[in-house]
C-alpha cells in the first residue's frame, strides 16, 4: 500500500496559526516531516502545535514574520535554515483577511493592496528566500494555497480575487523557470472547507452553498491537507504547474 513517506523533509507552512494552517502543518508533520511554524500574530496556536510534535517524534520550530516584507522573510529564512536546516517544501498559505467583501466600486484600495501583498509578493519572496537552496539541491516542493473563487468570478470578491490571481500567474511562470532543477510548483484550491471554528461554531452545514457541489457537501480541513501532503511527497514528482480543485466539483477547469 502506498504512503506518503516525508521523513528526512523539512517543511515551511505560512499562516501555520490558523484554521487550515494548523492541520496542514500537523499532516506534514504525521508524515515524518520536520516543520516550522510560521505565525504573524498569534504565537500561542503555533506554540501549541509545536508541543503535538513532540509526541511525533518529529523537530519543529515556530517563527514570527510578516510574509509581504522581504526583511522580514529573510530573518525567517534564516532562523529556519540555523535550526532545522534548509527546507524542502514551501506551503504558502498565509493571507491577509478583510472585510467586509463589497464591490468593486466600494471596496477601499487599500484591500486590494494588502492582497497583492500577502498573496502575490508572498509568494514571490519566499522564492528568492527558499528557491536558491532548492536549486542548490535539485529538489523542492513549492505548494500554494490558492482558492475556487478564482474561477467563479463573483459579486464582492474582486480583491481576494484579484490578488489570487495575481499570485497564479507568478506561480506558473516559477514552475517553468525551476523545473529543470526537479523543484514542483503547485496549487491547492479549497471551497469553503469545514475547519475546527465551524465545529465548535455547529455550522458545517450550508444546505445552499452544497447543493451547487455535486458531492453535496462542503470539504473538510483534513480533505484540503491531504492534498497539500501528496503535492509535497515524491509520490507528485511529476506534476507541477497545476491549479487543483479540492471542492467537490464546485468549480472544474477546462480543457
Amino acid at each position: 500500500m502506498l504512503r506518503i513517506d516525508l521523513s528526512g523533509k523539512i517543511a515551511v507552512v505560512t499562516g501555520a496559526s490558523g484554521q487550515l494552517g494548523r492541520v496542514m502543518a500537523r499532516t506534514l508533520a504525521r508524515c515524518g516531516a520536520d516543520v516550522a511554524l510560521h505565525y504573524f500574530r498569534h504565537s500561542e496556536h503555533a506554540e501549541s502545535l509545536l508541543e503535538e510534535f513532540k509526541s511525533l517524534g518529529v523537530r519543529g520550530l515556530t517563527v514570527q514574520a510578516d510574509v509581504t516584507r522581504p526583511e522580514s522573510i529573510q530573518a525567517m529564512q534564516a532562523a529556519i535554515v540555523q535550526t532545522l536546516g534548509a527546507p524542502h517544501i514551501l506551503v504558502n498559505n498565509a493571507v491577509i483577511q478583510y472585510q467586509p467583501w463589497t464591490s468593486v466600486l466600494e471596496q477601499p484600495i487599500a484591500d486590494y493592496e494588502s492582497q497583492f501583498r500577502s498573496n502575490v509578493l508572498q509568494n514571490v519572496l519566499m522564492a528568492k528566500a527558499f528557491v536558491p537552496e532548492m536549486i542548490r539541491n535539485r529538489y523542492g516542493r513549492v505548494i500554494a494555497i490558492s482558492t475556487e473563487c478564482v474561477m467563479q468570478h463573483l459579486p464582492g470578491q474582486s480583491a481576494y480575487v484579484s490578488g489570487k490571481r495575481g499570485m497564479d500567474g507568478v506561480l506558473r511562470v516559477l514552475a517553468e523557470e525551476i523545473g529543470p532543477y526537479q523543484i514542483t510548483v503547485n496549487q491547492v484550491a479549497p471551497g469553503w472547507t469545514i475547519t475546527e471554528r465551524s465545529r465548535r461554531e455547529g455550522t458545517q452545514r450550508q444546505a445552499a452553498y452544497e447543493s451547487a457541489v455535486p458531492l453535496r457537501r462542503r470539504g473538510e480541513d483534513q480533505e484540503i491537507a491531504n492534498v497539500v501532503a501528496f503535492l509535497a511527497s515524491d509520490l507528485a514528482s511529476y506534476i507541477t504547474g497545476a491549479y487543483i480543485p479540492v471542492c467537490g466539483g464546485n468549480v472544474m477547469p477546462a480543457i
